[in-house]
């Protein structure tokens, strides 16, 4: 198992976790090009929207589409968030339509200037959330990557490289995975960014292997701050700790609890110990296994005393 830098900050994310007070969600559809893409951009962003809304009160959205999806307009928004939000929140930026990668740098196609990789990093690196997730749905997504991995930033793209450079479907199965319960394996009412990952993964090879046709997009999910992502996130290539503990949306009774005073503070206790469970599996491979059974009998009692609570 690999040992990385980000596994440093692995006590500030559950804290952040426990005490987080909002969640930012930006979209962004870009230039589709032609009517059939814009159409299924602009419908992909406000289903996105539709659904992060539903979410609780503690979600604050923004979606640009179409002329709004301008590079001064996700300046400004950015910025304003920035000033907003504290380190305890989440944010989470989608980004939708084509992309394109001249072996340097990466640009997603927007209405006037484009905007770069390395633009929307720097951007991003003046918000202080210490939690934030990028899903870049786009063509040549994967020229992204360099530009915006961080220790505390789960980077997911839709293609490996920003050589692969054909119009994704991901994005597709990104926003299925927000509405459809089957993404949420663990059936805790919650999705986290690994499981929205996985699933879209999934669909997405299903989809090219049913159509007969040669896959040309390959997504990976990056969240240790360096390499070159993982189609397959695991303990064993260290990616997918970080993605697993970001809850990115709750469903069904978690979503009925974040919206219940008495029930809120159960359920991000519930979290935080699921986030310790993960987080402990991770760390399976560099500890006695004693330890490791003993801590993780511990977690699990506490969890299940804690769901009791909950379903009260």
């Amino acid at each position: 198992m690999r040992i990385h830098v980000a596994q440093a900050f692995l006590p500030v994310f559950a804290l952040a976790s426990t005490l987080q007070a909002a969640t930012f969600y930006v979209t962004v559809a870009g230039l589709g090009g032609e009517p059939e893409y814009e159409q299924r951009f602009a419908s992909q962003a406000q289903e996105i929207d539709k659904l992060v809304r539903a979410g609780g009160p503690d979600s604050k959205v923004t979606t640009l589409s179409g002329a709004q999806a301008t590079k001064a307009n996700i300046q400004s928004t950015l910025a304003q968030i920035a000033k907003e939000a504290k380190p305890a929140d989440a944010f989470v930026l989608m980004l939708i339509g084509h992309g394109g990668f001249d072996g340097y740098d990466y640009k997603i196609n927007l209405p006037g200037p484009d905007i770069s990789g390395v633009e929307l990093a720097t951007m991003l690196d003046h918000v202080p959330c210490t939690r934030q997730l990028v899903v870049n749905m786009t063509s040549a997504s994967g020229g992204s990557r360099a530009a915006l991995e961080k220790p505390t930033r789960v980077v997911i793209t839709a293609t490996k490289s920003g050589n692969e450079k054909n119009a994704t479907v991901f994005a597709r199965y990104w926003v299925e995975a927000l509405r459809d319960p089957a993404a949420d394996t663990d059936k805790n009412d919650t999705v986290s960014a690994l499981e929205a990952f996985t699933y879209a993964d999934q669909k997405t090879a299903q989809f090219y292997d049913t159509q007969k046709r040669l896959a040309t997009e390959h997504p990976t999910l990056e969240d240790t701050g360096q390499g070159d992502g993982a189609r397959k996130p695991s303990p064993d290539n260290g990616e997918g700790l970080l993605a697993s503990r970001f809850t990115l949306l709750r469903i069904g009774a978690a979503q009925i609890a974040a919206n219940t005073p008495e029930k809120k503070a159960l359920l991000e206790k519930r979290e935080d110990l699921e986030q310790q469970i993960d987080k402990l599996k991770y760390e399976k491979a560099a500890m006695p296994e004693d330890q490791y059974k003993k801590q993780l009998s511990t977690l699990l009692l506490e969890l299940a005393k804690t769901q009791a609570e909950l379903d009260k």
